[in-house]
């Protein structure tokens, strides 16, 4: 295991979904980066993150935020539209999006969910601005 992140890809229905393994650089990275956002927000800063879970983290963001409002949006969209965004955007690992897929929102309740098939990124950020009254 390399000390940030490591990149494994294996063989799923002919296809490589690739996991994604922290090493303790790579932990240190991400809690780094949470206590940053905390740190931001009791600044006075209203923030959004855009951050892909799949182990816990909103607990953790919950501990970190306790004195503010956080509310999560689960952006979604089907697997098949998420592999081909996957293929276009050019800046990813192909097999990421269907190693993500079946767990960034396994277990997660959120307080607004979105469909990014079905709305336009603008539509999505109305919604979210009028579900939370920003």
């Amino acid at each position: 295991m390399p000390p940030g992140f490591a990149y494994e890809t294996s063989w799923e229905d002919g296809k490589p979904p690739v996991a994604i393994e922290a090493g303790p650089v790579g932990k240190r990275l991400m809690l780094g980066m949470r206590h940053a956002i905390a740190a931001m927000a009791r600044q006075g800063n209203n923030l959004i993150v855009d951050d892909v879970m799949v182990d816990g983290e909103m607990a953790r963001y919950q501990a970190l935020l306790p004195d503010f409002k956080v509310f999560s949006v689960g952006v979604f969209a089907p697997f098949d539209l998420l592999e081909a965004r996957e293929s276009e955007r050019g800046d990813r690992l192909p097999g990421l999006a269907r190693w993500q897929f079946g767990r960034v929102h396994e277990g997660v309740s959120y307080d607004l969910e979105v469909d990014t098939s079905q709305s336009t990124p603008l539509e999505c950020a109305h919604r979210i601005r009028h579900r939370f009254r920003l």
